[in-house]
């Protein structure tokens, strides 16, 4: 097994390569932006570590542009790289004849400098594969002093961006990751953590082991819970995946575009509560930021609300000069969907409570951990639907107390945002699914209102 924590491809000769090739004149203009990670996990279930995985992805993604018209093209392979680009240049040609008249892609020239902070922690370097099997084994010994058994994953990998344009943009960036998941089970009972983070230390292992296997006892013997709007206190990872809905609710640009969303139909308006401040920030200390997108755009801060008032949306180069704003820094390519811009490192600005302040300040009401299979239902509405999972509890008094079944809910992001009257301290990132090197990063909240089973929807009979 790999235990070198270094990036998949050498970066010197990764620069000169993709400068080389962009540097072709194969068509007017080409662009190539690298992807790669080397990442390297250990994952446990039961009493065993089941499967150790070493996972390394390339990804050479190339782009020509003839007389305004754009071809793409990708590889795995270095040594299929001019292939590739002779490729996509004459996939632009052909485009450029049948449309017969120029078309307006542009790529990047040089860009500033993104402001972000630290990418790389040595830290990440001691948490080898040793140092992840003495914590799977902690966490398996422990779940089983407890009566239940824990099953996860803990991991650390290497993220490696580069872009090279035609026009003379030649950027690169290494970044380290820590990753730890754990579900554990005590009977009936059980209890969830996620987290990454650039530093192995932020994701602190044995504290959150702990912590997860005290709640999964205290949530054995679950009950019913009558169907109704409550006073919730959301988790941070419940938070954290309300807020990955923010893009498909307005905040993507190819949304803005169509005036469809939030940004569009909404900007400067009051929205969610006052102490709700969250933007798509490369430069923040949490989550995965990285200074740049696929395009070679240097990552701007984009502001989703400020103070609860609604802001702007993410964009990459095309979306932006349909816009006429300057682009973002957000152009991304998922697998099995058109190029289109996506917010990449969600955060959610923390505030001075802790979670058990917060449940302090709840009478009667319910405490939510995170959130299962969720789906957007009504864009316009900003409805979503899923069940809650895992440690859930009555609040009474002030206190956890009973602990209740999972519960379907069909809920408006932005009504649960409205009604938020207290912001955690603890921030806990999360990824997002189907985005390249994309978090959310999310305190827990106190919220005046979350509707859960079949309860009646405001202002509907």
């Amino acid at each position: 097994m790999t235990t070198e924590l270094a990036p998949p491809l050498a970066p010197d000769d990764l620069l000169s390569t993709i400068d080389t090739a962009v540097r072709s004149g194969a068509a007017d203009d080409i662009e190539i932006a690298v992807l790669a990670r080397a990442g390297q996990y250990t994952r446990f279930a039961g009493d065993v570590i089941h499967q150790p995985q070493d996972i390394t992805e390339v990804q050479y993604l190339v782009r020509a542009v003839v007389d305004g018209h754009a071809y793409r093209t990708a590889t795995t392979v270095a040594g299929h790289l001019d292939s590739a680009v002779r490729t996509a240049a004459a996939g632009a040609r052909n485009r450029a004849k049948a449309v017969g008249q120029p078309g307006h892609t542009e790529i990047s020239g040089p860009e500033p400098d993104a402001t972000v902070g630290p990418l790389w922690f040595d830290d990440v370097a001691a948490f080898d594969a040793e140092a992840r099997v003495a914590a799977a084994r902690s966490a398996i010994a422990a779940a089983g002093a407890a009566g239940g058994e824990a099953a996860g994953m803990l991991g650390r990998a290497v993220t490696q961006q580069a872009v090279a344009t035609s026009r003379g943009l030649l950027r690169a960036t290494v970044a380290s990751e820590a990753s730890g998941s754990l579900t554990v089970t005590v009977a009936d009972g059980t209890a969830h953590w996620i987290d990454l983070s650039r530093s192995a230390s932020r994701i602190q292992v044995a504290d959150s082991v702990a912590r997860t296997i005290d709640q999964a006892v205290a949530s054995r013997g679950r009950v019913a819970l009558p169907p109704g709007t409550y006073e919730v206190v959301l988790g941070a990872e419940a938070v954290g995946e309300l807020l990955q809905f923010l893009p498909a609710l307005g905040f993507s640009g190819e949304l803005a575009v169509a005036g469809m969303g939030l940004s569009a139909l909404r900007h400067g308006e009051q929205v969610a509560a006052a102490l709700v401040d969250v933007a798509d920030d490369a430069g923040a200390d949490v989550g995965l930021p990285i200074g740049f997108d696929v395009e070679g755009v240097t990552k701007r801060r984009v502001v989703f609300f400020d103070h609860g008032r609604v802001g702007d949306p993410v964009t990459d180069r095309a979306i932006a000069a349909a816009l006429g704003t300057p682009s973002t820094g957000h152009a991304h390519i998922a697998r099995e969907q058109v190029p289109q811009p996506a917010a990449a490192n969600i955060v959610m600005a923390p505030g001075k409570w802790t979670e058990t302040e917060l449940i302090a300040g709840v009478e009667h009401g319910v405490y939510i951990q995170r959130f299962w299979y969720t789906r957007l239902a009504d864009r316009v509405a900003g409805m979503i639907t899923g069940v809650t999972r895992d440690a859930c509890f009555l609040i009474e008094n002030g206190r956890l107390t009973t602990p209740l079944e999972g519960m379907r809910f069909t809920q408006s992001v932005p009504g649960c945002l409205a009604g938020v009257s207290a912001v955690g301290s603890e921030v806990r990132s999360q990824p997002v699914m189907n985005v390249w090197n994309g978090a959310t990063s999310a305190p827990p909240v106190r919220a005046a209102a979350f509707r859960l089973g079949a309860a009646p929807i405001e202002g509907v009979r």
